[in-house]
């Protein structure tokens, strides 16, 4: 198996960077578009557990546009293969001071294209020494 074919990586990382885009600028209908169609893709929130796409797309109709901004650090993308990947990043806002975001996602390639089919967002406390 390789693990960050270049060709492979660089769309993916592509993705991750057009998702990013779209949650900070709350556009629902590409985030919805990122997320596999299926009842089988799962995203763990700060405060939520979502199961299926038709609970995802519930969550960002009904979620607020304010806040969304921050600022990411350390992203990666590592890819296995030419059909899975792992996205991650660690992100900061400035409405949550002395606390540390981390969000990962799992991306397939199917014949409609990339996909997410797992997600996890948490907030947590700064880390002493960081």
């Amino acid at each position: 198996m390789i693990v960050d074919d270049p060709e492979t990586h660089a769309e993916v990382m592509a993705l991750f960077e057009a998702y990013e885009r779209a949650l900070v600028s709350n556009d629902v209908e590409a985030l919805d578009g990122f997320f596999l169609e299926s009842g089988t893709a799962i995203r763990y929130g700060g405060g939520e557990n979502l199961y299926g796409i038709a609970e995802i797309r519930a969550f960002r109709a009904a979620r607020s546009p304010v806040g969304l901004m921050r600022a990411l650090e350390r992203p990666q993308v590592t890819t296995y293969g030419r059909d899975l990947a792992i996205a991650a990043t660690l992100f900061r806002r400035a409405s949550a001071p002395g606390k540390i975001g981390r969000q990962m996602q799992t991306w397939v390639r199917f014949p409609q294209g990339w996909r997410i089919v797992a997600a996890h967002v948490s907030l947590i406390d700064e880390p002493k020494g960081a």
